[in-house]
Formats: structure tokens, sequence, C-alpha cells
């Protein structure tokens, strides 16, 4: 198949397209544009594998100025991963790029797409839609996004069923909740833990540490965004990509300081806007429409993440 991956370049977009490019079938083409918090330098590094691939190409454009009647000929399935992440930093005047990225260029895309004869249209999208809410969050609660972030997100996903029940795009929205493991962006809290603890710096927390992530390793966030590719009845559907476990930030420190063998200091800051106090992913639809069942402990996974990092700043940090 001809796939298209936006976003290629970034934390779960290199991961995907790898995974992609384990089936001999497939020919990927990622575009990106090397914007967005993570360093152009961290973004070349994930590009080492993918770029020695004859079966990959890579395009650093910005989509929205791209002729994507040229980029999506014969083209067969689009993961579209690409947006600006991140709660954050998604509040007053920065928020006019996620208005362009998230929802401008997702519109322009589906465009696009609604004269395509396309096999799947895979929209990543995030648990930042829900907002607050109380234990496991199913498909079907209503959104409810407490950053603007959150709502860009979540206007695409209206952008997404407004094009297939107008133009029939076979679209299939994924929810990820907190993604971690290896390249992981450096604006997340473990990349940013793990880099204070290699410089001896104090952690820094906002809020208690007592809000609870339901924290998802990249290997099986990626293999359930692979398994849409070849699974039946998943059109028109939203649906939860989640981990195996729910851990506070607290526990998280405490799982460091086992891994990296210190004794970590902690500031604290008070609590920052448009972030849920607590995240649980009902992942029972995707069992039953992905089979989707994540395999790496919360251990592990930290374990992987350290490892890498300690890989890419080796020798001083930046």
């Amino acid at each position: 198949m001809k796939i298209v991956v936006t976003g290629a370049a970034g934390f779960i977009g290199s991961h995907l397209c790898e995974r992609l490019l384990e089936d001999t079938e497939n020919e990927v083409i990622g575009i990106d544009d090397f914007i967005g918090p993570t360093p152009s330098y961290l973004k070349n590094n994930n590009m080492n594998l993918l770029t020695k691939n004859r079966r990959f190409t890579l395009f650093k454009q910005d989509l929205s100025d791209t002729n994507l009647e040229k980029l999506l000929k014969d083209v067969d399935v689009i993961y579209h991963l690409a947006a600006i992440p991140g709660v954050r930093s998604s509040w007053g005047k920065d928020f006019e790029p996620y208005v362009k990225n998230n929802i401008s260029t997702t519109q322009m895309l589906l465009e696009a797409c609604k004269n395509k004869k396309l096999k799947k249209f895979i929209y990543a999208s995030t648990s930042s839609v829900y907002g607050e809410k109380s234990g496991q969050v199913s498909e079907n609660m209503i959104p409810s996004p407490l950053s603007p972030y959150g709502a860009t997100k979540l206007t695409g996903e209206h952008l997404c069923h407004i094009y297939k029940e107008s133009y029939g795009i076979p679209i299939t929205i994924l929810r990820y909740f907190t993604v971690y493991g290896p390249r992981q962006r450096p604006d997340m809290a473990f990349h940013r833990f793990i880099k204070q603890i290699m410089k001896d710096e104090p952690i820094t927390i906002f809020g208690d540490g007592k809000q609870t992530r339901d924290f998802t390793y990249i290997k099986d966030c990626v293999e359930g965004t692979y398994s849409v590719l070849n699974t039946n009845d998943v059109i028109g559907e939203v649906i939860n990509i989640g981990g195996k476990e729910r851990a506070s930030v607290l526990d998280i420190i405490s799982l460091l300081e086992e891994i990296t063998n210190k004794k970590v200091k902690t500031h604290f800051f008070p609590s920052l806007k448009g972030e849920p106090k607590h995240t649980w992913a009902d992942i029972s639809k995707a069992k039953k429409l992905l089979n989707y069942e994540p395999t790496t402990t919360l251990k592990q996974g930290l374990m992987n993440e350290y490892q890498y990092f300690s890989n890419i700043y080796k020798g001083g940090t930046s």
C-alpha cells in the first residue's frame, strides 16, 4: 500500500513509519515541517533509520503549502498526525499556530481527499478532548476540553466526521492517552524529568504531584495505530488508545529514582490551567475492534526511555 504519514518526523510519527515499513508491501511518504516543541536535531535523529529505507520518502515542508494533489496521487491510506501539540502553550497569543496547524490544515487535507478513493483516513486525536471526567473514560462520553489545544483537536474530529458524512471519506479517529517512551517530546513530563535528573537539577512538578495519568508506551500506541490499517469495521469509529498502567506523578518520580539510582529533589509549582487532575482510558473498544492489548509495564517503558535519552544526551545536554 501507498501510505502518507503527516508529522512523520515527530515522536509518534517516526515510530509509526518504521512500523509500517516492516511490511515490505508498503511504501511510506512522510511529511513534516520540523516545527513545534521538538528541536530539529532531535527530529533529524528520529529519521535516522527511515532515511535509509528505499520505500520511505520524506518531504520537509509545511502541509498547508504543499501540492496536495501531487502528494496524494495514488495514495491508499493517510495517517494524519501533524499538529501543534501541548496544553500549556496553547493559550493567549500562542493560539494562532494551533488554529493554523490543527484546524485549517486538517480541513485543507480533508478537502483534498474528498474525491480520492482512500481505503482509510486515520486522524490522531487526544484524550485532552475529554476534559475532566470521573473514572474510566469511554468514547461515548461527551467531550469537554479544558484547553485551547484540546478544543482544536476536537474541532479536527468534527471536521473529519463532516467530511465522512458529506463525501464518504473513510475516517477513523484515535484518541491517545499520554504517550511516552524513546523520542518523547522535550516538553512532555518524562523527557523533562529525565533531563533534569541527568543534569542533577531539581524536578519541576506542577500541582501536588498526585495527579494521575493513563500512560501509554510508544510501542503499544503504535501497534494499536498500525492495526487500523488492516482492520475492518473501524470506519467512522472513535477509539481510545490507552496504556497498561495508571500512576501519579509522584509514583513516576519514585520509579525514576529506582531506575537511575539517584535521590532527586523536587520543586513544586502551582497547577497549570487546562490539565485534568486524572485520566483513565476505557480501552475495551480498542480491544474489540483492533485486538489491542498494551503489554509494556510502566517501569520497563521508563527504563527504555531513560536509556534512550542517556545515549542522546551523553557528553552533555542541551
